[in-house]
């Protein structure tokens, strides 16, 4: 569990990113995402995040840039969650232009030419050498070699593209050729609706390394607001199952919708409605179905629901005598819920470190621990939910009584104070709750940003057990 804690928050790691490994302005790491992988032998909790082609910011905006020559994005970024380099920054293991790993993990199709950002139609296979990267004074050029988009063979198809995109170049341009190919709808959300508009989707795509390519798992919701004796949730739906996981190939944009649920009976009609667009798990590659993950989105519902529901005895439900709360901390000038986190733990009981996903719960208007909530993510036991009750007879501090203590203690809170006066920012990092065994760790990185800089450095790591409150330059010391 101490080997995997998450010391690298997505917000201060994606600004962090974006300053070590963007290259060039006109690539942008949209996102950053949390998955895990077996690295040289060790099951490593990881972050990655695609390098995209922002169209946006090419540094001249003309017909043949935009459409012909700057086509996609380039490779990934990753590394663990829990080392840091001596300077503060991540360590990675793959970075670079071109890409260079230094683990048994590599990317043999870096190309990125679907993904989060909204780029608009691009044409491939041309008479134009598409651009892939930088090297030095020169650039790297080379060409699409995949089987996405649709041909642009004759007169007619570009005359009706040319209409469709307003575009008098694509009808006359020469660099076009009987070869060619448009690729269109390149963002994943819009592109995954556009084939299945009746499901809804997650709104968090997360992009995962399989057999050397990179592609996008898209999570996708089956629901109603029809089913009988069940309270409505917030959006009026009072129906969910996390029924279909998408897979869309970022270099061909392949869509393949994978029934995940088949014991659900919306997704069993839509299937028989739809023989040849739904496919059974077992067709996903292994590898992919390693990185399945249970949604934040379905989890975040489901813990808020059972924050009352976990009243089973009618009298304590109908007088809500028992009603938790998720905890809510401090943000600059406002007070959140915290968000469920994902983390690599040894459960109770278990006897090996999973990938879960966890939230706390405090009593209805209370600060004090109540219980912890987890979804499984690994093997046969994906979609498990499991909940740890503390006893209510004792008081176990709870998210943001820690908070306050942090803020409150003798050494730390004067060195946050310094540090903030010395033209610096210091951004604290989530809260998280570890259990080990039968007590609780309490982890915060804090992260120093200079104040008119873009690189967040992880500088302390504060530590919390029972009593004891301790801040260290690294979570081992």
């Amino acid at each position: 569990t101490l080997d995997n804690v998450p010391l690298w928050d997505e917000r201060p790691l994606l600004d962090t990113f974006g300053q070590i490994q963007e290259i060039r302005t006109y690539y942008d790491f949209v996102s950053v995402h949390n998955d895990r992988y077996r690295i040289d032998g060790q099951y490593r909790q990881i972050m990655l995040s695609a390098r995209e082609l922002n169209s946006a910011s090419l540094p001249s905006a003309s017909w043949i840039n935009e459409r012909l020559t700057f086509t996609h994005g380039y490779g990934v970024t990753l590394g663990p969650v829990n080392e840091v380099t001596p300077e503060g920054l991540p360590v990675l293991f793959v970075k670079d232009l071109p890409l260079k790993s230094s683990v048994d993990l590599t990317v043999t199709q870096p190309g990125i030419y679907f993904g989060e950002l909204s780029n608009d139609h691009v044409f491939v296979k041309t008479a134009t050498a598409e651009f892939d990267y930088p090297r030095g004074e020169a650039n790297v050029f080379g060409s699409y070699g995949g089987t996405g988009g649709v041909e642009i063979d004759s007169f007619l198809r570009r005359l009706l593209f040319a209409i469709r995109f307003g575009s008098p170049d694509t009808l006359l341009s020469p660099n076009l050729t009987a070869k060619s190919r448009v690729l269109m709808y390149r963002r994943i959300g819009e592109r995954v609706r556009r084939i299945a508009p009746f499901l809804v989707y997650d709104g968090s795509p997360y992009l995962s390394i399989s057999q050397g390519r990179l592609v996008w798992i898209q999570d996708a919701y089956t629901t109603s607001r029809n089913y009988p004796y069940s309270r409505p949730a917030p959006g009026g739906i009072n129906y969910i199952r996390n029924a279909v996981k998408v897979t869309v190939d970022a270099y061909d944009g392949n869509v393949v919708f994978h029934v995940l649920d088949d014991k659900d009976p919306v997704i069993a009609t839509l299937a028989r409605a739809f023989p040849t667009l739904f496919r059974p798990l077992a067709d996903m590659p292994e590898d992919l179905r390693t990185r399945l993950r249970y949604p934040q989105g379905i989890f975040a519902l489901q813990a808020a629901m059972f924050a009352t529901f976990h009243m089973t005895n009618p009298a304590t439900f109908y007088n809500g005598e028992d009603q938790w709360d998720i905890p809510t901390l401090e943000e600059g000038p406002q007070a959140r819920p915290m968000s469920p986190y994902y983390t690599m733990m040894t459960l109770p009981g278990e006897s090996g470190a999973e990938y879960i996903q966890m939230l706390p719960y405090t009593p209805r208007q209370k600060d004090n621990l109540a219980a912890w909530m987890v979804a499984r993510s690994d093997g046969e036991h994906y979609g498990q939910l499991m909940v740890f009750q503390f006893p209510k007879q004792t008081v176990i501090f709870g998210p943001r009584q820690i908070a306050a203590r942090i803020s409150q203690d003798q050494v730390i809170a004067p060195q946050i104070t310094l540090w903030n006066q010395q033209g610096s920012e210091v951004i604290q990092g989530s809260l998280l709750v570890i259990p080990i065994e039968e007590s609780l760790l309490y982890i915060r990185p804090m992260y120093l940003r200079a104040a008119n800089g873009r690189i967040p450095e992880l500088k302390r790591v504060v530590v919390a057990y029972q009593n004891q409150i301790v801040m260290e330059s690294t979570l081992d010391a």
